[in-house]
């Protein structure tokens, strides 16, 4: 829609995300359009993260749980008033619908904090030796790890991943000076939708993987979806890495690694376009080469 009204006419997107499905549309509508055009003075977009940290608001002022498609007008108001700094003025969010499902709140869950901005990801490299974690610990201070995800991977450096609860992002910059002037190099990874979906869930598993090709697939929520997809590439290639986690959309997002040779990334780009379902390549993506590799 905030395209449509931009460009004057109804455009029509690659891709949608499912976790809002209430608003998840390609083309928005002819009527739609015409309504919006005529009578709506902006549009204000929002992040996943924006929109879990109004679910999560709600519930704790209200105790009510809003749908995702409705949590977006809470988000949107909230944008919007941040934006333009309105204080001590009456804001209407319109936050209809119901539809939230338990996969969706565990989602929300662990989201939330982080669209808050109470919750940073980020990525560490310390040197694997005795006393690195005791020096990193002191150096993460009094900041609050709320997870912390480490492997052994080789015998000069390893790589952890891990959240801290963040008060000011005053106090987030400084403990990653802190960390950096320690010569311990350190990415903030909160914005990264492949590492809170799954990255996160993978590390330990660091290994290079020869003509290993990794991409993200949007599985349609219905029997035989799986088979399909292995019928499509296997026997014909190895597959690598297969990680899905249900976030109750109507399509399941799906992280993939299949090794394809250079000779062969033709035929693999026309089998996945006939597959019919999703798809984006990130083999090259910086944070999956930084926890995977």
């Amino acid at each position: 829609m905030a395209l449509s009204l931009h460009h004057g006419e109804r455009v029509m997107l690659d891709k949608v995300g499912g976790f809002a499905d209430g608003v998840a549309v390609k083309e928005v509508g002819v009527e739609t359009f015409c309504l919006c055009r005529e009578l709506v003075d902006g549009v204000v977009l929002v992040s996943r993260d924006a929109i879990c940290a109004s679910i999560k608001d709600m519930f704790e002022e209200k105790r009510s749980i809003l749908e995702p498609a409705g949590a977006l007008a809470l988000a949107g108001a909230e944008a919007y008033c941040k934006y333009y700094g309105l204080k001590g003025k009456n804001i209407v969010a319109i936050t209809s619908g119901a539809n939230m499902n338990f996969d969706k709140l565990r989602v929300v869950t662990e989201l939330a904090n982080v669209g808050r901005k109470q919750e940073a990801v980020l990525a560490t490299i310390l040197a694997e030796k005795p006393g690195s974690f005791k020096q990193f610990c002191e150096l993460v201070g009094p900041m609050n790890i709320t997870e912390f995800k480490y492997r052994c991977s080789s015998d000069k450096a390893a790589v952890v991943l891990y959240s801290v609860g963040v008060h000011m992002v005053s106090d987030l910059e400084a403990m990653k000076q802190r960390l950096e002037s320690s010569q311990l190099r350190t990415y903030n990874l909160t914005a990264s939708d492949l590492v809170k979906d799954h990255l996160r869930y993978l590390m330990g598993g660091r290994l290079n993987v020869e003509n290993e090709v990794l991409c993200r697939f949007v599985f349609p929520e219905r029997p035989g979806a799986l088979m399909k997809f292995l019928g499509t590439f296997s026997p014909r290639w190895n597959i690598s890495l297969f990680h899905y986690r249900g976030q109750g959309e109507t399509g399941a997002n799906v992280l993939v690694g299949i090794q394809v040779g250079k000779s062969e990334m033709e035929e693999f780009i026309q089998r996945s376009e006939s597959l019919g379902y999703e798809y984006v390549l990130v083999t090259n993506d910086s944070n999956f080469q930084l926890l995977m590799h």
